[in-house]
């Protein structure tokens, strides 16, 4: 449950990092754990199962769809997951846009909400699933400091709150500050690993 900063310079490892213990790529030797499960010997089918169930992503562009509502990008995963929405999912979205301050926005396209606003949705969707493992790559790269803070305050909470882990990729010292532990790496080794 903890939250954890992972720092480095451009070409240190960090997106291949996050990209393995995300499912995205599997890893040229070892073994992978997930929630108590070995994940590396799994099928493309069960990576996707798993993945979709107990990872939450959160890019440093959020990749919200701009055609669908705050509300409908927050449903996204669940979709995927269950199929059609029934009376759950569409509570559990509200819940989760409550939860990021956005509940009177939830009828809003994603484009027509401030950059602040999105990452707060993408935060929100990433949750969906209420997964074990919250990976954020860059989250706050793009914000200004105000909302850079805002959003970097809501996944703190989520992490309290949720038992929730938290990766958090950051150049940013002063949040990585925040943090619980911090992890350097440095051509694709770990230099560095402290308790904040």
């Amino acid at each position: 449950h903890e939250f954890c900063a992972l720092m480095g310079p451009s070409g240190s490892g960090k997106s291949t990092l996050l990209n393995i213990m995300g499912l995205l790529d599997h890893p040229t030797s070892g073994r992978l754990f997930l929630d108590g499960r070995e994940a590396t010997g799994l099928d493309d089918r069960a990576l996707t199962r798993l993945r979709g169930r107990s990872i939450g992503f959160v890019f440093q562009y959020h990749h919200l769809i701009p055609a669908f509502t705050a509300h409908e990008n927050v449903l996204m995963p669940m979709l995927v997951d269950r199929g059609r929405p029934d009376a759950g999912m569409r509570s559990r979205a509200d819940e989760l846009l409550e939860s990021v301050g956005l509940a009177r926005w939830r009828d809003n396209l994603a484009n027509k909400l401030s950059g602040g606003q999105q990452q707060r949705v993408a935060v929100a969707r990433a949750l969906a699933m209420d997964p074990a493992l919250l990976l954020a790559d860059e989250p706050t790269g793009n914000l200004d400091t105000k909302s850079a803070q805002g959003v970097f305050d809501l996944m703190r909470e989520v992490s309290r709150s949720r038992g929730t882990t938290v990766l958090l990729v950051t150049h940013n010292h002063a949040l990585a500050e925040q943090c619980d532990r911090i992890v350097e790496l440095v051509d694709g080794r770990i230099v560095g690993d402290r308790r904040v």
